[in-house]
């Protein structure tokens, strides 16, 4: 018999038709939507007299550019009000599921979509958004889609999609004190650079991805993108049965018996072979910090910014404008530069886990007086633990100031921008120009890295302050 990645099994599962030399007619178990790229979709259905396929196969939440202070007020952007009154218009009209702004399951789309327990292994997952990829710490095939897309997999259940390349990253070893999840990614990401995956989806595997958590392991898959891959997964494991276990959409009863013995079986055949692999140690790996204007530029915080020594021509040219934009020169330290704002949150670490290492860290001690810290919770749910465990109390007796859920200052399409100028270490998932707001400065780290910045006001390493 062939040899199959765990990526193979769940695309051929899910082929429906194959077109010669063209791509296939892949067929969508869980379609996640939002209300910046929906409503124009949602348009279009209507000019052409179509309906929705299978509205209980699509599930909605606003959370792009909802405002993550007075939730229970009228929104006042114009243009945020309007995209979010017409997905409650168009999930009233079709039947679809909608968690909307003040119940107990709002939230960032790739953060509820877990904590529900909708997302499950072998599933194949498509939304609106490039994150979707964080869905594939369950073991499914999870990547983002464009408008028209999202129109046709509301109109067929199914998109047209061109089998992507294979690649493996194997990391091995124990990870050290004060390293989590997010310096994995970003340490790889600087290894094989913003454009390294691009063409392929990533299988996560070894020892050290292995001993990660669920929320540790959505942090690695959500950033496949930002490496230029379609997507990344991991294969499913008690790990994973034991955190979907009594979910609201989980199986239960008999039917949790067959779904086990189902997704034990996802899993790569020996053997079989990927396009191309890479394998790290995870004793290589150290807190992380970006110092440019993608996710691929990053170092150990311990480390200096690289210099041009062998770069020449636009290379050379490409570096120095990243360089300037964030007021960097070649060669300079990363500790000690002084910092303005500090973000937790988003799909990448907007998690409990996160909330949770930031309050640990930050106990008993008080921020910088030049930071502004702000503490965003992936969803209600994640709100509701951060009060009830004393968080949120530890939290703003330090300084911070807790939001409500929302993508918030990950891509301030709200208004929670950093201004003009400033410097912010953020645990979100992309630092290019103004990404966070124009002309704001953006430095993507781990939760415990920018919780050592908001105590120390400047970039710092976390290990030096345990």
């Amino acid at each position: 018999m062939e040899k199959k990645t765990l990526f193979d099994k769940i695309w051929d599962a899910h082929v429906v038709k194959s077109i010669p030399n063209g791509p296939d007619v892949f067929f969508i178990d869980k379609h996640f939507i939002h209300e910046v790229t929906s409503p124009v979709a949602f348009l279009n259905l209507e000019n052409r007299g179509t309906t929705v396929m299978f509205p209980e196969r699509t599930v909605a939440t606003p959370d792009h550019n909802v405002p993550t202070i007075d939730q229970d007020k009228t929104i006042k952007d114009r243009l945020s009000r309007m995209q979010v009154e017409k997905l409650r218009e168009n999930c009233h009209k079709y039947g679809i599921e909608l968690h909307d702004l003040g119940t107990d399951h709002h939230g960032i789309v790739h953060v509820i979509g877990p904590e529900l327990g909708i997302t499950q292994p072998g599933m194949t997952i498509v939304c609106g958004d490039s994150h979707t990829s964080t869905h594939g710490a369950f073991g499914t095939i999870a990547f983002g889609i464009g408008t028209s897309e999202v129109e046709m997999v509301l109109a067929t259940q199914c998109i047209m999609q061109s089998k992507p390349k294979k690649m493996r990253i194997t990391v091995d070893g124990e990870l050290g004190k004060g390293v989590t999840s997010k310096d994995i990614i970003l340490y790889i990401i600087s290894q094989i650079s913003a454009s390294g995956g691009t063409g392929y989806f990533i299988e996560y595997a070894g020892s050290a991805i292995r001993n990660l958590s669920m929320e540790a392991r959505m942090t690695i898959c959500n950033m496949s993108i930002e490496m230029g891959a379609r997507g990344g997964l991991i294969a499913p494991d008690e790990t994973t049965f034991e955190y979907l276990k009594g979910k609201q959409y989980a199986p239960k009863g008999a039917e949790w018996d067959k779904a086990l013995e189902k997704w034990s079986a996802l899993k790569t055949d020996d053997d079989a072979e990927f396009d191309i692999e890479y394998h790290y140690d995870a004793a290589d790996i150290e807190p992380m910090i970006t110092y440019g204007t993608n996710p691929g530029m990053g170092i150990k915080v311990k480390d200096n910014i690289p210099t041009t020594d062998g770069m020449g021509g636009n290379e050379m040219k490409s570096y120095l404008k990243s360089l300037d934009y964030m007021g960097f020169k070649p060669g300079e330290p990363m500790k000690g530069k002084k910092i303005d704002f500090v973000f937790v949150g988003s799909c990448t670490n907007g998690r409990i886990e996160d909330i949770r290492s930031v309050a640990e860290f930050v106990k008993g001690k008080k921020k910088a007086e030049n930071i502004t810290a702000w503490i965003v919770p992936g969803s209600r749910e994640v709100e509701k633990k951060a009060i009830e465990e004393g968080l949120v109390a530890v939290l703003e007796e330090a300084g911070f100031k807790l939001r409500q859920p929302g993508c918030s200052a990950c891509l301030a399409m709200n208004d929670d921008k950093i201004p003009s100028g400033k410097y912010a270490v953020s645990t979100s998932n992309r630092n290019f120009e103004g990404r966070q707001g124009p002309g704001s400065r953006t430095l993507l780290a781990s939760p415990l890295t920018v919780a050592a910045v908001a105590i120390t006001g400047e970039v710092s390493d976390p290990r030096d302050l345990f």
